[in-house]
């Protein structure tokens, strides 16, 4: 049996954070567990409390094959450097465009690499998370 995982990544807005990743993922807001119409009515009769309803949000691959990755409020910002990021393949001739496109969405370009090993864009989410475009 394989094993699963999500990613999970500390954020001041759980959903807008959500949002922005469903576009550069390509990702869907997961939807609510069978049996439930919303995730209101889901919360509700699991007991969770919902005075904040930018608690967390989750998103999920459509086709199922990636890993759920969800967004959990902290009350603390983000610090220091990532020491895990995530590597996201566009391909070389879709590189350039997709950075400007995700700079559009509140995206920040930190550094253009062109190494031996490969050629990549380092950026940063709307929270200050970095990731990189390859």
């Amino acid at each position: 049996m394989a094993n699963r995982f999500q990613v999970t990544i500390d954020a001041a807005a759980p959903g807008a954070l959500g949002a922005f990743w469903c576009q550069v993922l390509g990702y869907v807001e997961e939807p609510p567990p069978a049996g439930f119409g919303s995730w209101d009515e889901a919360l509700d009769a699991l007991g969770i409390d919902r005075s904040d309803p930018d608690r967390a949000f989750a998103i999920v691959d459509p086709a199922g094959a990636g890993p759920r990755v969800f967004f959990l409020k902290v009350p603390e910002p983000k610090t220091a450097k990532n020491r895990v990021h995530l590597d996201v393949s566009v391909g070389a001739d879709l590189l350039q465009a997709r950075a400007g496109e995700l700079a559009g969405l509140g995206a920040r370009i930190i550094a253009e690499f062109d190494e031996p090993e490969g050629h990549w864009i380092t950026m940063a989410d709307p929270e200050g998370n970095e990731f990189c475009l390859q």
